[in-house]
């Protein structure tokens, strides 16, 4: 029981603030875009309860961490979104797909910035740091995650963008069977092929983002 209490306690906040700023970010990219949908539907918000799954939000998340899954991802409720009203619909697409994993970088590298600044400040609280540690964690495979290049994920959006038309088509009726693709290449340990690599070529670059911060901490 305490660690399940524990495992709550790490990773609530960062994914509540990681899921709920990628599906933001989506509905603001829309709406720039010339989609309104999500936003007159209010999804264009930090409000975590617009984006809060129960089940993908949180129970996913939570039930990964406790079997110790080394990798731990879950999802929101999906931001509307009618392509057809993009300006650009094909190319724009690529621009909103991308606007969530962008967010969870951006998110990866505030948390570690928080961990820098703790150390710096001398704060020998070890639950701030495993938080930041959670968030920077938790960012990093939403972003790895999200990118993998099969509809409906983030990054079939914007394979399906760039590829011929002929070719897209073709390709965007794979998305009824994404999800279970999906979850026969986990089982397979396939999916760390595109994980690790990713995850890991984030992490050097939030690291050399992160450095000149560094610099000036110590």
């Amino acid at each position: 029981m305490n660690e399940i209490i524990q495992t709550i306690a790490v990773y609530a906040l960062p994914v509540l603030f990681a899921i709920t700023l990628h599906e933001a970010a989506h509905a603001y990219a829309a709406k720039y875009f010339g989609d309104l949908t999500a936003y007159s539907q209010g999804r264009m918000s930090l409000n975590p309860t617009k984006h809060i799954d129960l089940f993908g939000t949180i129970l996913i998340p939570l039930l990964l961490a406790l079997v110790g899954s080394p990798f731990l991802f879950g999802y929101a409720k999906p931001v509307p979104i009618d392509f057809s009203l993009l300006r650009q619909p094909k190319k724009d697409m690529a621009w909103v797909a991308l606007a969530g994993p962008m967010a969870n970088f951006v998110m990866g590298l505030m948390w570690m910035a928080l961990f820098f600044v703790l150390d710096a400040a001398d704060i020998d609280e070890a639950y701030f740091y495993e938080v930041a540690r959670a968030g920077v964690k938790i960012n990093l495979i939403l972003f790895a995650f999200n990118l993998f290049p099969l509809p409906p994920l983030d990054g079939g959006r914007i394979l399906t963008s760039v590829l011929p038309n002929r070719y897209a088509f073709r390709f965007a009726r794979i998305e009824p069977y994404g999800f279970f693709i999906m979850i026969g290449l986990m089982m397979l340990n396939l999916l760390n092929y595109w994980m690790v690599p990713v995850i890991t070529g984030a992490n050097t670059l939030l690291n050399i983002l992160i450095s000149p911060l560094k610099f000036l901490l110590t």
